[in-house]
């Protein structure tokens, strides 16, 4: 159900007996609203519907924007009429830039607002919103000199010709990124800002402002939850999060991949089952063991070997998700365990390689480099390698200098960072 639905179905007094009972609830701006006097035009017909029905309305939809931005051109058509402007506009500004980006608009046409955003937007007086305090309403007199912003490009040249001459704003959030704000335009007809549209401005503001945050926060949790599926799928290994039973409730690319395949792991009716007898018993008693949210107790993960039927061998790491670390995204709030995949063989040259690259080594450093984690001491390298200990000793001192280091169990320390968590 939208969010909206609550007011549009329930009735006033309802409303005003919910719990809703903060300084800004929902019910009191209601209330509120409902007893505030029609302002401005009114759609044919709307004068005979109840003022509480429309103010009802009003909010319902603000909220309902949240959900679906689609709606925000509507929103800002029913916020232009109750307070009595001809246009509106959700808007923002980056910081240090007298550049305006209208975002949602109502009222301005396509031509006037693509001049707007070509040529008009650097001399809009608006930009001097961020300094007003978040939810204060504003017009243009309290920005600009109103004599000057008339006699001005944007005024002589935009706002007049389409009749506008005053803007009632509100900045509804401000952060060291951008300004976001509402802005609602007065006509020749309207008259300049007066005391009436601010208070129906601070009526509005408040629930504006709440839908424009719940917003925000859906847009990262979105976000989130892209970059959490982008991260799995750069993994080389099959990765398959799983609920108690076993079913898998996200695989990655690489996961996917096992799938069809079938030979090491396959799927059926969205359950994961292993090739071999034993092994599958093991993944369903330790899935089983593990509630949402809470490790089983002893279990920090363990290997298990996979094999397929032509002989290609595989390793299965599984690790029990705690309540401690659990993986906030998407669909992986049912998942209990997760499972990494990989081929059971040893990449010896692909840690060396991007080590290699990353410090600029020579293939002789890198040669010297891999002997210290492997053998040891100068005195063991130069034998292993046939080389002098100076040799040797010179080649250490320029890997001292190219990786920033100053002692060997530095280097071991170096080389052991680059090797991956899921190799066996």
């Amino acid at each position: 159900m939208p969010a909206g639905e609550i007011l549009r179905n329930g009735s006033i007094a309802s409303i005003l007996d919910s719990s809703l009972k903060g300084e800004n609830a929902l019910a009191y701006a209601v209330q509120d609203i409902a007893k505030s006097p029609p302002a401005g035009r009114l759609e044919p017909g709307s004068e005979r519907i109840p003022q509480y029905q429309r103010a009802s309305r009003l909010i319902a939809d603000i909220y309902d924007a949240s959900l679906d931005p689609t709606m925000w051109t509507v929103v800002l058509e029913e916020i232009a009429e109750f307070v009595g402007g001809r246009a509106a506009a959700l808007a923002l500004k980056g910081p240090g830039s007298a550049i305006v980006e209208a975002h949602y608009q109502f009222g301005i046409d396509p031509h006037s607002m693509r001049l707007y955003s070509e040529t008009y937007s650097k001399f809009d007086p608006l930009a001097a919103v961020a300094l007003a305090g978040v939810g204060q309403v504003v017009s243009l007199p309290d920005l600009v000199s109103y004599q000057e912003y008339c006699q001005g490009r944007f005024y002589q040249e935009w706002a007049a010709p389409q009749g506008w001459i005053d803007v009632a704003s509100a900045v509804l959030e401000k952060s060291a990124t951008r300004c976001v704000f509402l802005s609602v335009v007065r006509s020749r007809a309207d008259g300049m800002v007066d005391n009436e549209m601010r208070r129906r401005m601070s009526l509005v503001i408040p629930h504006v402002r709440r839908a424009a945050l719940i917003a925000k926060a859906i847009d990262l949790k979105h976000a989130e939850a892209a970059a959490f599926a982008e991260t799995l799928n750069g993994l080389s290994a099959g990765m398959f999060l799983v609920d108690r039973r076993g079913h898998i409730v996200h695989a990655n690319v690489a996961g996917h991949a096992l799938l069809r395949e079938g030979r090491v792991l396959r799927s059926m009716k969205g359950q994961l089952v292993a090739g071999e007898a034993q092994i599958n018993k093991i993944l369903r008693d330790t899935f089983a063991m593990v509630g949402p949210g809470d490790a089983a107790p002893g279990i920090n993960g363990i290997a298990l070997p996979l094999q397929t039927p032509d002989g290609e061998r595989y390793v299965a790491h599984l690790l029990p998700l705690s309540s401690d670390a659990p993986l906030r995204a998407g669909v992986a709030h049912m998942a209990v365990a997760a499972l990494f995949v990989r081929k059971a063989i040893l990449e010896t040259q692909s840690v060396p390689e991007v080590i290699g690259v990353t410090y600029k080594l020579t293939p002789t450093e890198l040669r010297v480099l891999l002997a210290v984690v492997e053998v040891g001491g100068v005195p063991e390298i130069a034998a292993a390698l046939g080389v002098a200990e100076t040799t040797v000793k010179t080649h250490v001192g320029r890997l001292f200098e190219k990786t920033g280091t100053r002692r060997q169990a530095d280097l071991v320390k170096l080389v052991a960072g680059f090797s991956t968590p899921l190799a066996d």
